[in-house]
């Protein structure tokens, strides 16, 4: 009798041991696939993502003192070139599915990407908005200068499908090659306007109004993430791309102006 409740004892005490072992890894605990990450970690994203994903990215590093996180910012377009041609990087976030669809159809995406946010365009002007602009149509008066991003990249392909909507033609100064640069040349007051993001009106919100314009919402630009194929560190990209997408995460985003998909 006393063997058996001695054998009783020492199962229980196995039982409550292996029960603490499995909690202390289970996500309500707070574990998570993306704490642990070492090493260097290389990012390439859309510049409307520069304020936010400088957060984010202040966030991993402090969740994982191991890692070093590099991010590049630039149109979508030059960056998925630039993996397409072989430069060394372990996540890609775009803000198009087509200039992701460039990546993933050359093979250098590791699984389906997924899209994490959206973006929507407004009319940036000078703050104050000392030209009274109301509308898209009001950017085709002559004497306006206005800057618009060039066609290849998701900001002026969103730009002409709304101009487009509108049915109005608009004769852009300049064409940028990204989104930052375009909003630069109204911060600069060498031009009038430029079609940019929400999110990069509201980030400069210090120096420039946002206009928002019915045709927008037909160009509504979803922005997609994905781990690269020849990462040379795929356990940290998976980890970041992970964590970009948990809760504390997307607010920084949805505050800065993006829409949840």
């Amino acid at each position: 009798m006393k063997r058996a409740l001695i054998g009783l004892a020492l199962v229980a005490t196995l039982a409550a041991c292996g029960g603490q072992a499995d909690d202390a890894g289970s996500p309500s605990s707070g574990g998570s696939a993306s704490a642990g990450a070492t090493g260097s970690l290389t990012v390439l994203a859309a510049a409307s993502l520069t304020e936010s994903f400088d957060k984010i990215k202040e966030d991993f590093q402090a969740r994982n003192p191991g890692v070093q996180v590099t991010i590049s910012y630039g149109g979508s377009s030059g960056l998925a070139q630039q993996i397409t041609s072989g430069a060394p990087a372990d996540v890609f976030a775009a803000a198009s599915p087509a200039t992701m669809k460039t990546v993933v159809d050359a093979g250098d995406a590791n699984g389906e990407p997924t899209v994490f946010v959206k973006n929507q365009l407004v009319i940036a002007t000078a703050k104050g908005n000392p030209k009274g602009i109301r509308t898209l149509a009001d950017l085709k008066n002559p004497d306006l200068k206005v800057a618009l991003c060039a066609e290849q990249v998701p900001c002026g392909s969103a730009a002409k499908k709304a101009i487009e909507a509108a049915g109005v033609d608009v004769k852009p100064v300049t064409l940028e090659q990204d989104v930052k640069a375009a909003l630069s040349k109204v911060k600069l007051g060498e031009v009038d306007a430029a079609l940019v993001y929400r999110t990069d009106a509201k980030a400069a919100a210090a120096d420039v109004d946002g206009v928002e314009f019915p045709e927008s919402a037909g160009a509504i630009n979803d922005y997609p993430i994905v781990t690269l194929k020849n990462a040379p560190n795929p356990a940290a990209a998976a980890a970041f791309v992970e964590f970009v997408q948990t809760e504390p995460e997307m607010k920084i985003l949805t505050d800065a102006g993006f829409q949840k998909p």
